[in-house]
């Protein structure tokens, strides 16, 4: 890790804090909130500053640091799937030498997970400590991080399941359907996969808040759900995006999955529930139509762009 970034947060004081994937979508919102923070001391690392599949490079960069926020990933949901054991040195593999850099440093750890761990079948909203099931590379590689961090770091290891983050920074579903806007009069999208459209930035808050109240002993370890509340399929949330953007939502049209045929298998039911969060004494997120209403009018995308 350069020095440079080694050293961004040792000036400043407060609890230090390392975010890997500092550069990710997820990440930079990480960033964001722990620098507005003055109690906190942030050491920023992407993918450029930090190998995850280096456990000697993770032992030097944990150390000095109370608590990690890991938003590193292979994040090519596909190409997992061509590439399964690639895919699962970085987010099966590089998670155990992360939990075990944070073991030896004493750390805390919040590791992002994912709702593909789940076979996505359930009629009901899942729940934290639901029997898994991956039905894809990617969701294996995520749930040998999640068992990796369970077992090396029993009490002081927490997992965050997210799904559809979107954002300001990076690829996402949102922004990439109000920049076709500018070039297709109509949109077909999904009507039969349901999940929980969630707002990076609000995820990054809870993250934090998360954080604090481990530091202060008030959460206890393990599975979290970090996605806003209720439900929509991909096509609610790309007529909801059209409407809080000014477009007509009626441009968007409902097909089926099968109509999109990839490599690899999509849950058709991302639902998680979230009643862990009364244990670490914080509400759950807000829904969904709250959050992408507040990113909209935050600015967070260029309509047409």
């Amino acid at each position: 890790m350069s020095d440079a970034v080694a050293n961004e947060g040792t000036a400043a004081g407060g609890t230090r804090w390392l975010v890997t994937g500092a550069g990710g979508m997820l990440g930079q919102e990480v960033v964001a909130a722990l620098t507005a923070d003055p109690a906190a001391a942030v050491t920023a690392a992407t993918r450029a500053d930090l190998d995850l599949t280096d456990p000697a490079a993770l032992l030097a960069a944990v150390r000095g640091h109370r608590i990690v926020v890991n938003a590193a990933a292979w994040t090519d949901v596909d190409g997992a799937e061509a590439d399964e054991a690639a895919a699962t040195v970085v987010n099966g593999d590089g998670v155990r030498h992360l939990a075990a850099a944070c073991a030896a440093a004493g750390a805390l750890l919040i590791h992002l997970s994912t709702d593909y761990v789940f076979p996505g079948d359930a009629k009901e909203p899942y729940r934290e400590d639901d029997p898994t099931g991956p039905v894809n590379a990617y969701g294996r590689g995520k749930l040998a991080g999640e068992l990796a961090v369970a077992e090396l770091l029993p009490d002081s290891g927490y997992t965050v399941r997210t799904a559809w983050l979107y954002g300001a920074h990076g690829r996402n579903f949102v922004a990439t359907m109000l920049k076709l806007a500018a070039t297709h009069e109509t949109l077909d999208v999904v009507d039969d996969q349901l999940g929980q459209p969630t707002w990076a930035r609000a995820l990054a808050v809870r993250l934090t808040e998360l954080g604090r109240a481990a530091l202060a002993g008030d959460a206890p370890a393990g599975a979290y759900h970090g996605t806003a509340a209720g439900q929509a399929t991909w096509y609610e949330l790309a007529r909801a995006a059209f409407e809080l953007s000014g477009l007509d939502p009626e441009r968007i049209r409902p097909t089926t999955a099968d109509k999109f045929v990839r490599p690899a298998k999509r849950p058709a039911y991302s639902v998680l529930g979230h009643d862990r969060w009364s244990a670490a004494g914080l509400p759950a997120m807000a829904d969904w139509r709250d959050e992408l209403k507040a990113a909209v009018a935050a600015g967070t995308f260029a309509v047409g762009a």
